[in-house]
């Protein structure tokens, strides 16, 4: 993952590339990839399903601050937030597109938009991976990995007419100490914090 972060991370200009460089007048055939003009699509350029993943990866590896930091390289509205990168984007600025050109003079072009593959991959990564819920069966686990900068965040899941509000506190934070991405020290429930499960049953 340190080699994806030195070679694939483009943070100057927004991408996670799929890999570099492209395929360019090479004769090795690597299928129909080398169909896309070079930094197209999955042509050395980001492709969305991918680079969710990979910010996934750091999340699992407990790396919070790279992990959030790549969720927000990825989200749509930072691609357009100014008039210049709007203009290089030029696509919608409220749906994740599946690719983002990688190549001079389309570098930051939004490809295909409202592909609900990459968007729903890009919810959950945000959801499960940095904010740490998910839900498997009748049971909801919480393990988040945040920057260490923030205080915590609080959120409400509904399952079927229940509603959860759940609260993640990072106190090292307010002492002015660095704070953890990961690693949760205590599970309260109702009020009772004598049970440090990190996991609970719904009904």
């Amino acid at each position: 993952m340190d080699a994806v972060a030195d070679r694939l991370v483009r943070l100057d200009d927004q991408l996670i590339l799929l890999f570099t460089p492209p395929f360019d007048g090479v004769a090795s055939d690597p299928g129909y990839i080398k169909g896309y003009p070079p930094g197209i699509r999955e042509n050395g350029g980001q492709y969305t399903h991918a680079a969710i993943w990979a910010a996934w990866a750091f999340a699992e590896l407990g790396q919070g601050d790279r992990a959030a930091a790549l969720f927000q390289l990825l989200n749509p509205i930072t691609h357009t937030d100014t008039r210049e990168k709007a203009l290089r984007y030029r696509v919608e600025p409220y749906v994740v597109a599946a690719d983002v050109y990688g190549v001079s003079p389309h570098t930051g072009r939004g490809g295909w938009t409202w592909y609900t593959g990459s968007s729903g991959w890009m919810y959950r990564l945000g959801l499960e991976a940095i904010l740490g819920l998910r839900q498997a069966g009748q049971v909801l686990r919480i393990s988040p990995c945040i920057p260490k900068t923030w205080p915590g965040f609080r959120l409400t899941y509904r399952v079927g007419t229940t509603s959860y509000d759940i609260s993640v506190e990072n106190p090292i934070v307010s002492t002015g100490a660095s704070g953890r991405c990961h690693s949760m020290e205590r599970f309260c429930q109702g009020g009772d914090s004598s049970n440090p499960r990190w996991r609970t049953p719904y009904s």
